[in-house]
């Protein structure tokens, strides 16, 4: 595998001891973690996240598994082509790439937030290559009906939102740390290594994409909700930080809902970030659960 990623100097080495990788993909190079040997953990993130924000996950399960966790184009260390595809279905599409070419099999999925979109598509399209479900503060249907994502994303079309979130970072220095439960576990460090991976407007063509993605992606995801039923048949362990302010407990009960036979965890002290907020528990719960498990 390619190692041709150099990790920047404020990269905290001890808390990320893991060696970079590189798939050239045409649209640009994807930095990501494969580490561990043994069934398959793909963990797919979400904005302004990247592979950093699993580290607690990979650090405790690659002993028995092998982890991957990309980092989508325009995220994190992969390249950020200012002229890229950043559209959710691209992101997918490129993640099914990445699983190709790594050939990977009899995934567990690991989504959240905007990586629910991205990652279960690779369910919706071939469910006899999951063999396990865990997601969290995610959704996969489209949003605009609802007035709490509707208003906030009409800004987003606006040069006033472009200003925000090219200008001044707004995903990362404002969003990011509203969405913990509890916000001293964003420690300074922790959040320099998102802020350091989108350090001017340039870079941050992604997250200002996705934010747009909100409006503009709804028949993405109302083409995937629609075919929900598939992932009936994967084992699922759906877990929520109940205290994360833009996906509120609600929409865990729609999930529910669609997915009577999936174990439900809530985190109640937490946010948005589980795996930041509440790695210990998370990781517990994916070892302890009664599904296929993570052992």
């Amino acid at each position: 595998m390619a190692t041709d990623i150099t990790l920047p100097a404020w990269v905290d080495r001890i808390a990320f001891p893991f060696t970079p990788r590189t798939f050239h993909h045409p649209d640009g190079r994807m930095h990501h973690v494969d580490e561990g040997h043994g069934p398959v953990i793909l963990f797919v993130h979400g904005t302004p996240d990247w592979s950093f924000g699993f580290r607690h996950l990979i650090a405790a399960l690659r002993s028995t598994h092998r982890c991957i966790a990309p980092d989508h184009l325009g995220f994190g260390l992969s390249d950020k082509p200012v002229q890229a595809d950043f559209t959710v279905a691209a992101h997918a599409r490129r993640l099914q790439d990445l699983i190709d070419h790594l050939g990977l099999k009899d995934l567990t999925l690991v989504v959240t937030d905007f990586g629910g979109g991205i990652g279960l598509q690779h369910a919706l399209e071939h469910p006899e290559n999951v063999k396990r479900i865990v997601l969290y503060n995610t959704w996969l249907w489209d949003l605009m009906p609802d007035r709490r994502f509707s208003r906030p994303s009409a800004i987003m079309h606006t040069g006033f939102g472009r200003l925000l979130y090219l200008r001044f970072g707004f995903s990362v220095n404002v969003m990011m740390p509203s969405g913990y439960g509890d916000k001293r576990k964003l420690t300074k460090a922790v959040h320099a290594h998102f802020k350091n991976a989108l350090p001017d407007p340039a870079s941050r063509k992604a997250t200002f994409a996705c934010v747009r993605e909100i409006a503009n992606a709804g028949p993405f995801w109302q083409a995937q909700w629609s075919k929900v039923d598939r992932l009936r048949a994967i084992p699922t362990l759906l877990c929520w930080g109940m205290r994360d302010r833009f996906f509120p407990p609600d929409l865990l009960e729609r999930w529910r809902s669609a997915l009577p036979h999936a174990e439900v965890v809530a985190f109640h002290d937490a946010g948005h970030f589980l795996h930041e907020e509440a790695h210990v528990l998370l990781i517990a719960a994916m070892t302890a659960s009664t599904s296929p498990p993570c052992r």
